[in-house]
């Protein structure tokens, strides 16, 4: 697997320059200077995938070219927006960029609630108490009939763990899910005053919208841009909703092996590919990862490796790369053989890209300046233990060196 990391541009406080050391064959990133539902210019493309050549390294991975809202909703605007997408798409096969990841996340990207979990060995993590994720949803954020969504037990722990909050800590709650987990990702929301209101009016626009909409939403965007990515040269992957089921009252109809089924079947191309995130994934019980990989192998196109930690009540947290409720093992396992299958059916799109997603904080990261979940020290340590494991694996079964 192509070793890959996640580079949020000049602003991040890891250069590329550290990439090169660290071992680093394939850059991801964005133009995240660009705002939502406008054309990425061939003249801002080039200039950063050149910088990355000239430090010796590829531009893997265009993570994420976002879809914007109009597009989810299929709004009055949806011609212009869907124009610009494609266009975007021309522009980066043009420039020799062949790997595009998305989400169709209405609203809300990823959602945490704690941003510095403590784990017993002294290290930060990130957490997902589902709990205080009903009680901002309930009693912080006041979605109107919010307390529908929960069944009564959890609606009573929502209410305990409210109760015992103080405004400032509800507050911080609230700012964190909607402002700061989005921020660094094209986010809906800006850090403005009125945050909570305008996230409100950005959910009302889907009361409208159920499971099936959504779908024939995302039906119609891929049926729009993956003839481009065909014509371009682009492998489009869809990344899986994280949490992978409904929060807030939206739809998501990205978070289980039916759903990917479903996505692929919009399309027959291999160009409407996945974005394999094991640790997006593995946040519901009844996700069996290596089975999604056996059944959808052929569509994935860029992997996310992390590992969570899941509990009783549907709360996880994330605990590194190899341990926790996902068998890595098994599960590279089956990757490095996906790989294989590919070369020896001569596809030329076998080198999978692959980045440690996430990782803990520890050590030096305490003295850095980062974006939540992406640590320098945390994730380079995921990096050697998941290259570890692979290079294992690949002497055991495949009497090859990594």
């Amino acid at each position: 697997m192509e070793k890959t990391w996640r580079w949020f541009g000049y602003n991040d406080s890891v250069q590329l320059s550290d990439l090169r050391q660290m071992g680093i064959e394939g850059v991801v990133t964005a133009l995240h200077h660009v705002p939502n539902g406008e054309v990425w210019p061939v003249s801002e493309i080039l200039k950063v995938k050149t910088d990355i050549e000239n430090h010796g390294m590829r531009w893997s991975v265009v993570e994420s070219l976002p879809v914007s809202e109009g597009i989810k909703i299929h709004s009055s605007d949806y011609d212009r927006l869907i124009a610009n997408y494609r266009q975007s798409l021309r522009n980066l096969g043009q420039c020799g960029i062949d790997t595009v990841c998305y989400n169709f996340m209405p609203v809300l990207d990823w959602a945490r609630t704690d941003l510095q979990f403590k784990l017993p060995n002294g290290g930060e993590s990130m957490y997902f108490d589902y709990p205080t994720f009903a009680a901002f949803d309930i009693f912080i954020l006041k979605r109107p009939d919010a307390q529908k969504d929960y069944p009564d037990w959890m609606v009573q722990k929502a209410e305990a763990v409210f109760s015992k909050m103080s405004e400032a800590e509800a507050e911080k709650l609230a700012h964190n899910i909607i402002v700061v987990t989005q921020g660094f990702i094209n986010g809906t929301v800006g850090d403005v005053a009125d945050y909570k209101t305008v996230f409100l009016g950005l959910l009302q626009n889907y009361s409208e919208i159920d499971r099936d909409g959504l779908r024939k939403n995302l039906s119609a965007f891929l049926n729009d841009v993956v003839p481009v990515a065909e014509e371009a040269g682009i492998n489009l992957c869809i990344h899986p909703d994280d949490p992978p089921y409904p929060v807030l009252g939206l739809p998501r109809i990205a978070g289980t092996i039916e759903d990917f089924k479903w996505i692929t079947e919009q399309n027959k191309s291999l160009r409407n590919g996945i974005t394999f995130c094991s640790g997006s994934l593995s946040a519901r019980a009844d996700n069996d990862l290596v089975e999604f990989v056996h059944q959808l192998g052929d569509r994935i196109h860029f992997i996310h490796l992390r590992n969570t930690q899941m509990l009783e009540d549907g709360s996880f947290y994330e605990s590194g790369h190899l341990k926790g409720s996902v068998d890595m093992y098994e599960l590279v396992k089956a990757l490095l053989e996906e790989q294989h299958r590919r070369k020896a059916e001569g596809r030329s799109d076998y080198r999978m890209p692959m980045r440690p997603d996430h990782g803990i904080k520890i050590l030096t990261d305490y003295q850095r300046q980062a974006n939540p979940g992406y640590p320098l020290t945390g994730r380079l340590k995921g990096l050697a233990e998941i290259t570890g494991l692979e290079m294992g694996i690949e002497r055991a079964l495949f009497h090859q060196p990594c």
